[in-house]
């Protein structure tokens, strides 16, 4: 997902931490570790493919929200997947509530029964992701700048497939060197 918006923050918080302050960040890292293994969710239903739920078109609509928990950015998307070779290709457009447009165009391939990989085209290296059960947490590092890791964004998402089979909702976190700035809510659904 893109964040532009919140650029100008970052630079604010990567000049911050770069002033000798990287304890702040040591200490989020360190906190962000300890998460929630999806494994705990291997006996909840339905039973969520992403590739399965993602072949085809999809729509979402969601909101971005600060660290207070206040809306500071909305969007929709239109998603079109489709299997070639073994390898989901999906073409994720977004529209912002601003008007402005991106695209993402994902390749994921199913590593085994619970892991997934992915790349796009701007995600840094490869993205991963484990499903078990109803859920599908999804990890990836967007380069909101080129060239400059400084302006790489860390995305972990919780995706949990709904009794309908259809509905997917979406919950994520960004973070910038460790700390989170941003909070992602978002609903999919299938057709």
């Amino acid at each position: 997902m893109s964040i532009l918006r919140h650029a100008a923050g970052i630079r604010l918080l990567a000049r911050f931490l770069l002033r000798g302050r990287c304890l702040l960040a040591v200490t989020a890292f360190a906190a962000g570790c300890s998460s929630l293994p999806p494994e705990k969710f291997a006996d909840t239903t339905p039973r969520f493919d992403p590739v399965a739920f993602f072949t085809g078109p999809t729509h979402s609509w969601g909101v971005f929200e600060n660290r207070a928990g206040q809306p500071t950015r909305r969007f929709t998307t239109a998603c079109q997947g489709r299997m070639e070779g073994g390898i989901l290709l999906l073409d994720q457009d977004f529209t912002y509530d601003d008007g402005h447009h991106q695209q993402r165009h994902w390749r994921i391939r199913r590593v085994d029964a619970h892991r997934f990989e992915a790349t796009a085209n701007d995600v840094v290296g490869t993205g991963t992701g484990e499903a078990y059960g109803n859920a599908f947490r999804w990890e990836y590092t967007v380069a909101l700048q080129l060239g400059n890791p400084l302006f790489n964004v860390h995305l972990k998402q919780w995706m949990y497939l709904q009794p309908d089979g259809r509905t997917m909702l979406n919950r994520g976190t960004v973070r910038v060197l460790g700390v989170e700035v941003a909070q992602i809510t978002e609903q999919f659904q299938r057709g």
